[in-house]
């Protein structure tokens, strides 16, 4: 079996830092599924992982969050999953589900969480072993290209969406607007959000407002209404002081980013108000299950830019340079 390793974190020159390795065939032990990896999309986490900003939790490691393929094989004790199902992985790859958080649905922030490319083998490679409770139903009305986007931008930005209390509509700020934002507005339009988005880019503004966004403007410029929650995409501190200026009172800011730069001070008057300024960590079964039945029902867009497996090391060079404009996904 073909997998890209990381065995020691490095720059994304486009020849390294992962490397081809050959391994034994995978088999899946009691509670796992052997999942045949079709694709599998590149994450700037994994880019952060891959060069040493998120230090990794074992090594060497096979990174990838975001795969999707047909199940080759069942463990033992596994229901619901049968030899040729469609399924995807995400972020999360188990949990030990007897703490407090587990017991409460946050799964998410159990102590002894582990995860796909960080904790166990991931997606950059022809096979991976899933847990059987984590893996998710992929329909057939996306193909794998286009599916496994959705698997980590996707389910994290609903996440956040969740967090910031929008599901009934309101006034949404997206602060930048790479693919787990443009997967996020389409969520906040289904359900009613009159949205504004911020970006330092001129291409990603034109394509914030064909998708519908109700304002654009660049970094550093308020939206002309106050907004009743917004969510900041880019792992830059700075701008999630200024979606704290453009809170009204009672608003929430999201900051999804596992990676985010130093925040600068700032005035108590922009919490004021019970404004609230919190995390997304990870995501849950629920996330996943629910995103990716909504993504199908509305026929969410992905905008995949498909490479060879083989050029895992160019797609995170091309995703730190910025030559990205929808999601890399590699392709076995």
């Amino acid at each position: 079996m073909r997998a890209w390793q990381l065995a020691a974190a490095g720059p994304a020159d486009g020849l390294g830092p992962l490397v081809e390795t050959v391994r034994p065939p995978l088999e899946p032990g009691p509670g796992e599924v052997l999942l045949e990896v079709a694709a599998c999309a590149v994450c700037r986490t994994d880019l952060q992982l891959a060069e040493g900003d998120l230090a990794a939790h074992r090594l060497p490691i096979v990174p990838g969050h975001q795969a999707v393929g047909r199940i080759a094989a069942v463990g033992a004790g596994v229901d619901g999953w049968t030899v040729g199902d469609r399924a995807g992985a995400t972020w999360l790859a188990g949990a030990d589900g007897t703490c407090r958080y587990c017991r409460a649905g946050r799964e998410n922030l159990c102590p002894a969480a582990t995860f796909h490319g960080w904790d166990r083998d991931g997606g950059y490679a022809e096979a991976m072993l899933v847990q059987a409770d984590v893996a998710v139903p992929i329909p057939e009305v996306f193909d794998d290209v286009h599916a496994a986007p959705l698997l980590c931008g996707g389910v994290i930005g609903y996440r956040a969406l969740r967090l910031a209390g929008v599901e009934g509509g309101g006034r949404l700020g997206l602060y930048g607007f790479g693919a787990s934002a443009r997967l996020a507005i389409q969520v906040a339009l289904a359900w009613g959000c009159e949205v504004a988005v911020v970006s330092r880019s001129t291409v990603d503004l034109e394509r914030a407002e064909a998708m519908g966004a109700a304002w654009i403007g660049r970094s550093g410029e308020r939206p002309p209404w106050a907004l009743d929650a917004a969510v900041t995409f880019a792992p830059v501190g700075s701008v999630v002081v200024d979606a704290l200026a453009a809170l009204a009172p009672g608003g929430t800011v999201v900051v999804n980013a596992i990676y985010l730069d130093g925040i600068p001070a700032f005035d108590y008057g922009l919490l004021w108000e019970e404004r609230v300024l919190r995390s997304v960590a990870n995501v849950t079964r629920r996330d996943a299950r629910e995103f990716i039945a909504l993504a199908a029902s509305r026929a969410f867009v992905t905008e995949p830019e498909p490479l060879p497996l083989a050029e895992a090391n160019e797609a995170l060079r091309r995703l730190r340079a910025g030559e990205v404009a929808g999601a890399a996904v590699l392709v076995t």
